[in-house]
């Protein structure tokens, strides 16, 4: 079995996991997430491959972290991640990538995400649940965080905060890398029940 079939099958096993422990039906479930039931049923047999924002959807209606959907038991106390064996969720246009490194666990996980934004490409985000909050620290470069149509220049050593219930969009400023690490803090207990 290769990586890529063996994350798969993780991935739907928490999928499937996560729906029923929430109680939810696929039907429910796909108008919830507005996500095919189709795709899902694909999803929960291994067969589908979900872009990165259907696995935001996903895990906002389960209010889980996206790694809960993607990750394998806990392997001891301390988790080492490096970058380069974390395969990106998302890559732009101009090569720029979004890498979910880890999440905290415990009632309000917090996900850890490592984003190369290069020159010309951005990353216009659906709203998440609410109580979502998330962090920004640029640590080379800049780019601009637009959060409800209003943009905010964030530069190499400076951290943005916003809440995550409204759109909003990362972009890359100037004509070098911006290299940052995002936090998104997700509320504890069980997805909002509202659409």
């Amino acid at each position: 079995m290769t990586e890529t079939e063996a994350a798969l099958r993780t991935l739907a096993g928490n999928v499937r996991a996560a729906r029923t422990r929430a109680g939810l039906s696929l039907d429910e479930f796909s108008r919830r997430a507005q996500v095919s039931k189709g795709a899902l049923v694909a999803l929960e047999k291994a067969q589908g491959n979900p872009n990165f924002a259907t696995l935001v959807r996903l895990a906002d209606t389960l209010g889980v972290s996206v790694s809960a959907l993607m990750e394998g038991p806990a392997q001891g106390r301390v988790r080492v991640v490096s970058a380069d064996t974390v395969m990106p969720l998302w890559t732009g246009a101009n090569g720029s990538t979004a890498r979910l490194m880890l999440t905290t666990s415990g009632p309000a996980p917090t996900e850890v995400w490592r984003w190369e934004l290069q020159p010309g490409d951005a990353y216009p985000s659906h709203p998440h649940q609410p109580g979502v909050t998330e962090t920004v620290s640029v640590t080379a470069g800049r780019m601009t965080l637009v959060v409800d149509g209003a943009e905010h220049p964030v530069e190499a050593g400076q951290t943005a905060t916003f809440n995550g219930d409204a759109p909003h969009t990362y972009r890359a400023a100037g004509t070098e890398t911006c290299h940052l690490i995002m936090t998104v803090h997700l509320p504890p207990g069980p997805a909002s029940t509202s659409t």
